[in-house]
């Protein structure tokens, strides 16, 4: 495989992957969103997450009839800071962005608020959500539960989601904080991206039944599909290095992303029927908004968040260490490397585009590929 890269402007790729979702029956705003949010995530240098995932998570399902492209978004349950949304199986991105328009709106009348969603979709980077908050000067905390993959504790059959708990709060400084990570070691979208870049996957992140770890990339992601794997919670198998604690967290964003919404949990996500077919994946999520100006001034609580962040990057350093970084920042600075070069594309990823340009006939795109 070629190591050769093509970077392809924001814009472009963007109005790209609008066509590509407009193609395939999203309707236009909608189809803006959901581009919107992936390429966000590739300006962040999340590329897990980013273009990467256009075609075998989105534009796969919606051709396969496990997602729909337009979305029913039904408020079944609200209060005053309240929402209970059912997304009956469309665009994730789209339910979750019309949920948070909801909660910070209600968070700017009555201080904070906390919406629930049931029959969803995959929602792209947890982060997106939480910076939508932070652009009006409040804090977002973001969850979504996901098709099994994680083994308890002691366990080796893949029973929770990779479920992120994400949150983000406003600096003073150029970037937020922003802490997006999944209650496992590692998510499968990474896994996916080493497969597509021929890697192996490190040792120590995926058991198969037996307990053992497993490297092969391409064969892992066929594994936790047909369950003979797993990937192990943050802190790893077993207790030695606090792989309870992972185990926890996950198991706590599961309860808030099915339990407060009558929603679909653990083994119901696999995305297959009794008779062994797909079906939609009714995933969970929720969504927490508060707003600071309820508790002190918005530029305090800025300032006071800048400090600590700052104390953290100029503590000590390990030997040989050459910085220190706090959430938020490596994103920051891949994006200031990337605003004038734009997505990375390696081969994999290119096929990916060419078909998609053939299949819907956006001949309009010239990648110079």
């Amino acid at each position: 495989m070629s190591d050769k890269i093509t970077w392809i402007p924001f814009d472009k790729m963007e109005a790209f992957m609008k066509d590509v979702f407009m193609g395939v029956g999203v309707p236009a705003d909608d189809a803006a969103i959901c581009a919107n949010v992936l390429i966000t995530s590739d300006k962040r240098g999340i590329d897990s997450h980013g273009t990467n995932r256009l075609k075998p998570i989105y534009y796969d399902r919606i051709k396969a009839g496990i997602q729909q492209p337009v979305t029913n978004f039904e408020i079944v349950k609200e209060g005053p800071t309240s929402v209970v949304v059912d997304g009956h199986d469309g665009m994730g991105h789209v339910i979750a962005k019309k949920t948070m328009d909801i909660l910070i709106d209600k968070a700017k009348k009555y201080g904070m608020a906390m919406g629930a969603v049931r029959n969803s979709t995959h929602y792209g980077f947890a982060g997106y959500y939480p910076l939508m908050a932070i652009e009006h000067g409040m804090i977002g905390i973001t969850g979504t539960n996901a098709r099994p993959s994680i083994a308890p504790t002691f366990g080796v059959e893949n029973m929770l989601g990779t479920n992120p708990i994400t949150f983000g709060m406003p600096s003073d400084e150029p970037f937020p904080f922003v802490l997006d990570c999944a209650t496992s070691i590692t998510q499968r979208g990474k896994i996916e991206l080493y497969a597509r870049e021929g890697k192996p996957c490190p040792a120590g992140l995926v058991i198969d039944r037996e307990g053992n770890t497993k490297t092969d990339s391409v064969q892992i992601l066929d594994d936790l599909v047909k369950g003979r794997a797993a990937l192990t919670p943050l802190g790893g198998p077993g207790e030695d290095l606090g792989g309870y604690k992972g185990y926890g967290y996950a198991t706590v964003v599961e309860i808030l992303s099915a339990a407060l919404q009558a929603g679909s949990f653990l083994k119901m996500l696999n995305g297959v029927d009794e008779n062994g077919k797909k079906c939609p994946y009714h995933l969970g999520h929720f969504f927490i908004v508060v707003n600071i100006e309820a508790f002190t001034e918005l530029d305090s609580f800025k300032k006071t968040t800048g400090d600590i962040l700052r104390a953290l990057r100029n503590s000590q350093k390990a030997p040989g260490a050459q910085r220190i970084y706090t959430a938020g920042e490596k994103e920051y600075l891949v994006w200031l490397d990337r605003k004038d070069k734009g997505v990375p594309v390696n081969d994999e990823l290119m096929k990916d585009i060419i078909a998609l340009k053939k299949e819907l006939n956006l001949t309009q795109y010239d990648f110079g590929f």
